[in-house]
């Protein structure tokens, strides 16, 4: 799967395609179902599937005060996304001049010229084009004379229909299951594990600590049960997460998602690029009046996660 981060990255000689469009954040099971049917689509006419995103996310550069946290980077993203079926990705670099194109320029620029598109299919709530003024509508209407096709999708989740916003929902209640259950898989954070306190290591629970930037949506502040992947061999190995600020003890720290791989004292993983994926909340954040009180309510996570994730794995 290729990954183009411009229009100047697309191949000149690129054969005509198959394209859809979207941010595709976190690109949960609504995302999926427009992607099988792009897909079903570019296998029909032996054509490759093409999807475009936009970076940053369109709201970061037109109201950045109302930006939505990230749910996954754009490595990840299309790392999901070829997953989902996709041959490439073009990550279209999303400024106020990107902003102002009419919906025809969109087209004939990205979808004609670029891409070479013979068939669109995108949410049926896509908008695109200076003032989101375009709709699927639109890519009809424009798409007939420039021997495009196009369509657009329902993204149905039964009662629920799955949103990135639905997730975000979700993740900021601590409900990682809810969040699971419309992604279709465990929502996870990636990062490098950095050095920290080391108070986990003193205290018998040495933690891979991941800090969490601000962009980026985690879980509420809690303890929870979940598995860390380590992304340079791939191993998958069963952990108790905390994500907060460790309130029992004093002084101001970031925000952090810490996992103790269960049974684990011997793992050296500072540098080592890890995705730490979220099974089940556990508990709130708590500070405790000793050390002692701490220790006692450690072991019982450990014990829950341990527990919860031998259900999860044996289900």
């Amino acid at each position: 799967m290729q990954l183009w981060r411009s229009l100047d990255d697309v191949p000149a000689d690129l054969a005509r395609t198959v394209v859809t469009i979207g941010n595709f954040d976190g690109v949960h099971l609504g995302h999926r179902q427009v992607l099988a049917r792009a897909r079903r689509v570019a296998d029909e006419r032996s054509l490759a599937l093409v999807v475009v995103t936009f970076d940053p996310h369109p709201m970061a550069v037109l109201r950045p005060e109302h930006a939505p946290t990230s749910l996954t980077t754009l490595e990840a993203r299309a790392d999901l996304l070829g997953r989902a079926g996709a041959d490439a990705v073009l990550a279209l670099p999303f400024d106020r001049d990107v902003a102002s194109w009419s919906p025809a320029e969109f087209v004939d620029r990205v979808l004609v010229e670029a891409l070479g598109a013979a068939a669109v299919v995108v949410g049926a709530n896509f908008r695109f084009g200076h003032r989101a003024s375009g709709d699927v509508a639109t890519l009809v209407e424009l798409g007939g004379p420039r021997g495009m096709s196009a369509e657009g999708i329902e993204l149905d989740g039964g009662p629920q229909v799955w949103s990135s916003t639905y997730v975000r929902t979700c993740l900021a209640a601590g409900d990682v299951a809810g969040a699971a259950e419309a992604l279709g898989r465990p929502y996870a954070v990636r990062g490098e594990v950095v050095r920290g306190d080391q108070r986990g290591r003193d205290l018998g629970y040495p933690t891979a600590n991941v800090p969490v930037d601000a962009r980026t949506a985690a879980p509420a502040d809690g303890v929870y049960a979940g598995w860390l992947r380590r992304l340079d061999t791939g191993e998958t190995l069963p952990g108790a997460i905390s994500v907060g600020t460790n309130p029992t003890f004093a002084g101001e720290r970031e925000r952090r998602v810490e996992t103790y791989v269960l049974d684990r004292t011997d793992l050296e993983l500072y540098g080592v690029e890890v995705e730490v994926g979220f099974v089940e909340r556990l508990r709130g954040m708590t500070a405790f009046d000793s050390v002692d009180e701490l220790l006692e309510q450690m072991a019982a996570d450990v014990a829950g996660a341990r527990e919860l994730l031998r259900e999860t794995r044996g289900a």
